[in-house]
């Protein structure tokens, strides 16, 4: 995907639009994205995107690779991405 595309994507998402939350979480699975992935997860997630089993199972392995003091940062860094 461009980066042009990202880069709108990420600002419709950002103004609470959950398919292109759900576009970025996708690309960020076929690319192996960890910790932006995860984010992103956290982002559709919240903006009531539809999530299917992969994008759950998805979110559980790479939570399983983090430490506990990595987990708390990235989920403050998506509490405060989310508030804008």
């Amino acid at each position: 995907m461009p980066r042009t595309k990202t880069v709108e994507l990420n600002q419709r998402a950002s103004h609470g639009d959950a398919a292109a939350a759900l576009a970025l979480l996708e690309q960020s699975m076929a690319r192996g994205h960890q910790r932006i992935g995860l984010l992103r997860y956290l982002r559709a997630r919240c903006l009531g995107a539809t999530l299917e089993g992969r994008h759950h199972d998805y979110a559980r392995r790479v939570t399983g690779k983090l430490s506990e003091a990595a987990l708390a940062s990235l989920a403050q860094e998506a509490q405060r991405r989310h508030q804008g």
